[in-house]
């Protein structure tokens, strides 16, 4: 199954494609984009930490991370994260779009594009794992359909420090294909 979910994927002049040494300076430049979004996320890409959480994210087996490309230019980046082929789960994270394509509908694409064809696959629970912070991309997932199970406390440790209470959202493929 996980040969079958992390494929190349499009729509239009939207394409995912798998992320690799080549992106690293377009993304470099995306994620400059927006310095000030960073303490909120995870791990940081702003210029200080970009290297590092680049090398990071491309080189752990548990990420299946994407470029996000418009046209001919790299706007972002996203993965599917912790496949676990027994479960039938994917998380959908690491999600980064820079300020200009924000707002246009944009991002619903891209989480549409990921959805679709992760269900298509067999995967039958998909997960987002948001900081309680980002009210942003609660609101995105709650335009999807997903549904706020809980938060898990404390659950992680950010790159600034900061001990960070995370809201699981879930989207089952039944719920996907009714449209709830």
């Amino acid at each position: 199954m996980l040969d079958r979910l992390y494929v190349e994927l499009a729509d239009g002049d939207l394409r995912l494609v798998k992320l690799a040494e080549p992106h690293r300076e377009a993304l470099r430049a995306a994620c400059a984009a927006d310095a000030d979004i960073w303490p909120i996320y995870s791990s940081s890409f702003d210029p200080d930490h970009f290297d590092a959480s680049f090398d990071t994210l491309i080189g752990h087996e548990s990420r299946m991370p994407y470029a996000i490309v418009d046209g001919d230019r790299l706007v972002g980046m996203t993965a599917y994260l912790r496949p676990d082929v027994s479960a039938q789960t994917v998380e959908i994270g690491n999600s980064y779009i820079e300020p200009a394509a924000r707002g246009t509908g944009f991002n619903g694409r891209v989480k549409k594009l990921m959805l679709d064809h992760a269900f298509a696959v067999g995967i039958r629970r998909i997960e987002f794992r948001i900081d309680e912070r980002n009210k942003r991309s609660q609101a995105a997932v709650t335009k999807l359909g997903c549904t706020k199970e809980g938060v898990l406390r404390a659950e992680r440790i950010t790159w600034t420090g900061f001990v960070r209470d995370t809201g699981l959202w879930s989207l089952l493929a039944d719920e996907w294909r009714t449209g709830r």
